[in-house]
């Protein structure tokens, strides 16, 4: 499949040294982007980079990006090594434990929205003004049909990405017109690596949920992720994009 064109921009994606992070990433760069890989794990990041075509229009960069200090810092070695970003993709997260609400610990709730809500919220914040100033932008925020659907024995998850969605929704409101579009996507379960977060019977219980009786694949969801990243999508903007294998019902 042929991808589409991103040269002369640059991208961010959060979550990159793995599953749908790291496809979407090579997707990016397939298309000519110069893309920053951002993720705590450094030993992951430098695996990852290693399996670019050319791993020198790669920066990986180790943070915390629930850390607000952390993602200014990032921000300013992305912007020195690659220019401005263009492009941000917002895409890692975790599940948190497979638990009824009422068992859920604090520490174990604010963890989770932590990383999936309010780091989505740190990096938006931290780069949309460059964006709004340049007159471009593009924002892809990976939600999940969780947050549409809410998942039982996951409330911390399902609240997180039902935060991402409204998060989106209203900046996409409030950059209208501004050259910058801000979507989300929202995936049925796709076996990465946050599967061993998981309980074997949450993970069956996904699977049963959805129509097409089998999992996503991290490069289908990176394919509808480069193209709301890309210039071609121009008149969508705080919209809801489903990628669940017929799960979604609206």
């Amino acid at each position: 499949m042929a991808a589409q064109d991103f040269e002369g921009r640059s991208a961010v994606v959060t979550g990159g040294a793995r599953g749908i992070g790291l496809a979407t990433a090579k997707r990016l760069a397939a298309g000519g982007a110069r893309v920053a890989l951002w993720d705590i794990d450094e030993a992951a990041l430098a695996a990852a980079r290693s399996t670019f075509a050319d791993p020198q229009a790669v920066l990986p960069c180790a943070l915390d990006i629930t850390d607000e200090t952390a993602v200014t810092e990032a921000l300013a070695k992305t912007v020195a090594a690659l220019g401005p970003p263009d492009i941000l993709v917002n895409n890692a997260g975790i599940t948190g434990p497979n638990q009824k609400t009422w068992e859920y610990s604090l520490s174990d709730w604010q963890q989770v929205l932590d990383l999936d809500l309010t780091a989505v919220f740190l990096c938006c914040r931290a780069m949309i003004p460059g964006m709004l100033e340049r007159r471009y932008g593009r924002i892809v925020n990976v939600a999940s049909i969780a947050g549409k659907e809410g998942n039982p024995n996951a409330a911390a998850y399902s609240s997180a990405k039902a935060g991402v969605i409204g998060l989106t929704k209203s900046l996409g409101k409030e950059t209208a017109g501004s050259g910058l579009t801000v979507n989300c996507v929202t995936p049925a379960a796709v076996e990465t690596d946050i599967f061993k977060q998981m309980t074997q019977e949450h993970i069956d219980y996904m699977l049963s949920k959805i129509p097409m009786g089998r999992f996503g694949q991290v490069e289908e969801v990176a394919a509808l992720i480069a193209w709301l990243a890309s210039e071609d999508c121009s008149f969508s903007t705080g919209a809801v994009f489903d990628v669940s294998g017929g799960r979604a019902t609206y």
